[in-house]
């Protein structure tokens, strides 16, 4: 009797210990979407291999690189984006992982997970967060439309003066950790910001 009363108060209270746990998580990530958010600097950048600011004026043809991958339909892109996070409240701001989406006027181009632990100190603390994005950027280039906008937004984050600013929309969907199990949170954490060269510092 005595063990199974023993095991009564052990289940009971590791179930306490999860919601308390699962309540930290939650308060942290309401306290992430208070935060405030700036695209610091963007480095890293290439299409298909090639370093996007060895390309004059970004003509794509100047690559042969690049037109192989148009022909072949697989022009990776790649980039690191440094956010800068700074939590102007009065509590802990946190987040385990997440699912990212990042759209450029309104066309989805990059998805993913980042899957570090991140914390942001109360009281103007900020804290940088290195997004590694990576997409295909076949159907972009491909489109006149989207070409444009896609050359834009390579050129202010490269550094380039006098370019048309880039609207840029991040979506951040938090992951609570529950046991040994990972609970997408509901709903998106929504950023948006227009960027352009002046603004950041590229690296």
């Amino acid at each position: 009797m005595k063990r199974i009363s023993l095991l009564v108060v052990i289940l009971a209270l590791i179930g306490l210990f999860q919601r308390c746990a699962v309540t930290k998580q939650i308060s942290e990530v309401k306290t992430l979407g208070d935060c405030r958010y700036t695209v610091a600097s963007a480095d890293n950048i290439t299409l298909a291999g090639v370093d996007v600011r060895s390309l004059q004026n970004l003509d794509l043809s100047q690559s042969p690189r690049i037109g192989l991958a148009i022909l072949t339909k697989d022009v990776p892109l790649n980039l690191r984006l440094n956010l800068d996070i700074t939590n102007p409240t009065k509590n802990l701001a946190g987040i385990n992982q997440f699912e990212y989406k990042v759209f450029l006027s309104e066309n989805e181009l990059f998805t993913g997970l980042y899957d570090q632990r991140i914390e942001v100190q109360p009281k103007g603390g900020t804290t940088r967060v290195p997004m590694q994005l990576t997409t295909n950027a076949y159907r972009f280039i491909t489109d006149s439309k989207a070409r444009e906008a896609i050359v834009n937004m390579m050129q202010n984050l490269s550094g380039k003066a006098n370019t048309t600013p880039s609207k840029l929309t991040i979506k951040l969907r938090p992951t609570l950790g529950i046991g040994n199990s990972q609970i997408n949170y509901p709903g998106y954490i929504t950023i948006e910001k227009e960027v352009n060269a002046k603004m950041l510092s590229v690296e």
